[in-house]
């Protein structure tokens, strides 16, 4: 059996522009998914010049008659959940059990967690570059079996008991570690008691309900948060987040069995940007880094950190590709190129005398590697009015199928603004259902 099921992941280091990548394709589905990760992704969508920036909610939320759920596999930070259902209904968009739903299986980031990741983050020696908002010690708890899921919020026995025994755990770690005092339970308790309450409306069995939209024919689109070089697995270790954020985390975080999961799009930008800590073979310590940074407008969607910028990594995104196995590619910000003299990407690395093709596993050897560069003349012409590819400066065009010709795969889709308008779509199967 066929199904209409089409994931989005991102290639990179995270930020390639796959809200809006989401947010185009979103128009003919019925469900969207978020399955992974939490309030440190932050998706962004501009809809008619009006700038939307989600961290939780799936981009889908735009869209009249889209159900978004937020998956099991997701951390929930309850108020950034309910900001963010407020913001929007601020301005005119409505959030109700009628387009999204919340995993019962879901689990909460509470406020040790936030308290433990930045004190962490603070005082160790070799920082990881978190955005200190609790996910990582909350899917730390989740691995060890002390976590707190949504569903848990509606036992109040239960979880008044469970609460307890883990802030008074918590406390002695945040006293003795770090000199920090301690937190009160009860007060989290009624406090956690009142969120579970305003979002009681939303909690489902959300597996159950992806599974019986899958198997009745509704288009369903799993969307992702990070880039594939970021997974806990896969991703260059330790600087990554702590979910699957590649294709592999489908069926854990939303309960999907892998042979329902149909199309996989890969979002990758045209040049390459990571935050935060951890090696990044193509990165431009330079002017043009800096004004790659600029044109971009390269600042984190949550935190507002400049993001590192670079050339466009073929070794990185060919292990991207096979991880998820992608079968067609976004590229976005091309236009942000459009300036530049001459592009390069890099095809190799050299590792201490070497040339290799492959991304080694361990991260001293990886910030070893020195990129082998091919080099691309630059078009020098506003790209930002095309609509079809052929429309495109022959110099992009080149640049382009270079990409889709070592990586295997084709490009359907080219970004070359931030407005959803401002979007190329080739004809592949995923152009299609965009451009429907």
């Amino acid at each position: 059996m066929r199904f209409r099921t089409t994931c989005v992941v991102g290639v990179q280091w995270g930020d390639e522009g796959k809200g809006k990548i989401v947010d185009l394709l979103s128009r003919e589905a019925d469900v969207v998914v978020r399955f992974q990760g939490g309030g440190n992704a932050g998706h962004t969508v501009v809809r008619d010049g009006e700038k939307f920036v989600l961290h939780l909610i799936p981009s889908g939320v735009l869209h009249r008659g889209t159900t978004c759920v937020i998956g099991n596999g997701v951390v929930i930070d309850l108020v950034q959940l309910l900001e963010e259902i407020r913001d929007l209904g601020r301005r005119g968009i409505r959030v109700g059990s009628r387009n999204l739903l919340v995993s019962e299986r879901a689990h909460v980031v509470m406020p040790y967690h936030k308290q433990l990741d930045a004190l962490s983050e603070k005082a160790a020696a070799s920082k990881i570059g978190t955005t200190q908002r609790g996910i990582g010690p909350c899917y730390a708890d989740k691995a060890a079996r002390k976590g707190i899921r949504v569903a848990d919020l509606y036992n109040p026995t239960f979880f008044k008991n469970r609460l307890g025994a883990l802030v008074e755990e918590k406390n002695k770690v945040l006293g003795a570690l770090y000199g920090a005092p301690g937190l009160d339970a009860d007060s989290i308790w009624m406090e956690y008691r009142r969120y579970a309450e305003q979002i009681e409306s939303l909690v489902a069995d959300t597996t159950c309900y992806v599974n019986e939209a899958i198997d009745g024919g509704k288009r369903v689109l799993f969307e992702g948060a990070q880039g594939s070089l970021l997974d806990i697995d896969f991703g260059t270790y330790p600087y990554v987040t702590s979910s699957n954020s590649d294709a592999c985390g489908i069926s854990a975080g939303a309960g999907v069995p892998p042979k329902k999961v149909g199309r996989i799009v890969g979002v990758a930008k045209a040049y390459c940007t990571r935050v935060g800590e951890g090696p990044f073979p193509t990165e431009l310590n330079d002017e043009l880094g800096k004004r790659i940074r600029e044109i971009g407008h390269e600042y984190g969607a949550t935190t507002g950190r400049p993001r590192r910028c670079g050339w466009f990594d073929l070794v990185a995104s060919r292990h991207a590709v096979m991880i998820n196995g992608i079968d067609e590619l976004a590229i976005t910000k091309l236009d942000v190129l459009d300036q530049l003299d001459e592009i390069k990407i890099g095809v190799a690395y050299e590792l201490d005398g070497r040339r290799i093709d492959r991304i080694p596993v361990d991260v001293d050897a990886l910030a070893r590697c020195r990129p082998v560069y091919e080099t691309f003349p630059g078009w020098k012409k506003d790209t930002s009015k095309a609509r079809r590819f052929d429309a495109l400066p022959k110099a992009a065009q080149r640049y382009l199928r270079a990409i889709e010709g070592a990586l295997g795969v084709r490009v359907a889709m080219v970004s070359v603004g931030t407005d959803r308008m401002k979007t190329i779509l080739r004809r592949t199967r995923i152009a299609r259902i965009a451009a429907d």
